[in-house]
């Protein structure tokens, strides 16, 4: 039951109820409202300071979350960036130097992005400093490894190279040392068989005897097998390659045809004493971008250090070639 209030009125000596006006009660309707409101919003915004919903502790969760993974993330990149530096760092001072190669530039592997603002789209976060710093080391390490990538990819496709000039450098005799006779006439100025001048024999003679098996020094194909070069009768050409093409004159048979792959050891023919011979024996030429080489220098596969020096004490000897 509302309670009742009087005032006393001097006038009439008497107590009087006090009765409210509609306005009156109507203010302060509005004024409790008002003050209820207020408090209302004091209390909510002291609770959401204070006291978290149910959704801010998922996203506090989810943030955490996050910044454990980012932490994460962040200490593999750093190991990946070790691994790809000692990589990097291999990958100048032994491949590339061992296949020939020049070294990659520093400033070329570490370059960063210039020109446009890659990552304005990142900007205005909360966490936007931290997210642009995470894809900028992302995006320069993703850019050291594809550099990275294509140098091992030169380096395999150079290995390969090398395997292959390696396998066809001529580097051995064509001749095996238990079926040669001796090494008759050596690289340089001899005395022609026939003329007796001087002239400049560009090859190896190996004398053995007619039959003995002659063997490719190198990998390669056979470009020629015929007897139409003057002087060299029956004679076998093959082209191994990187500027290298090897002579085998005066067979007495072949062994391969025109247009045949064979590889080091792959016999080839017979010795004989067909063209502009004396003897029975094998003149042997190396060439090396279309000019004789001194074939004394190619038999590294197959001479002890011993037995190359007799060889070369030999092949010095100016004396009268067999063809």
């Amino acid at each position: 039951m509302a309670k009742v209030k009087y005032y006393y009125d001097s006038d009439t000596l008497s107590y009087r109820k006090i009765e409210l006006r509609k306005r009156d009660k109507f203010r302060r309707l509005m004024v409790f409202m008002v003050a209820s409101a207020l408090m209302g919003g004091l209390m909510v915004l002291i609770m959401y300071q204070f006291v978290e919903s149910p959704r801010q502790k998922v996203l506090k969760r989810e943030l955490a979350n996050m910044q454990l993974h980012y932490e994460l993330i962040e200490k593999k990149m750093a190991q990946a960036e070790e691994v790809l530096e000692d990589i990097q760092k291999r990958d100048n001072n032994i491949y590339r130097i061992y296949f020939e190669a020049n070294p990659i530039p520093e400033e070329q592997r570490k370059a960063g992005f210039g020109g446009v603002n890659r990552y304005k789209s990142l900007e205005g976060f909360d966490n936007s400093q931290m997210i642009i710093q995470a894809t900028k080391d992302l995006d320069i390490l993703s850019k050291q490894l594809y550099v990275q990538s294509k140098s091992l990819d030169e380096i395999i496709n150079l290995a390969r190279d090398k395997e292959e000039l390696l396998a066809s450098i001529p580097a051995i005799q064509p001749v095996s040392r238990q079926d040669l006779t001796r090494m008759a006439s050596g690289y340089g100025w001899r005395l022609d068989p026939f003329t007796k001048a001087r002239k400049f024999h560009k090859g190896m003679d190996f004398t053995s005897p007619r039959g003995t098996p002659i063997y490719a020094t190198g990998d390669g194909r056979v470009i020629r097998r015929d007897n139409s070069a003057s002087g060299y009768g029956k004679h076998v050409r093959i082209d191994h390659g990187f500027g290298y093409v090897t002579l085998y004159a005066h067979l007495s048979k072949y062994n391969v045809k025109r247009g045949q792959r064979v590889k080091r050891g792959d016999l080839i023919g017979y010795v004989g004493s067909t063209g502009r011979s004396q003897a029975p024996h094998l003149h042997y030429e190396v060439r090396y971008n279309e000019n004789a080489v001194n074939p004394i220098n190619f038999y590294y596969g197959d001479l002890s250090p011993e037995e190359f020096r007799e060889m070369l004490r030999m092949a010095s000897q100016e004396g009268q070639s067999l063809d």
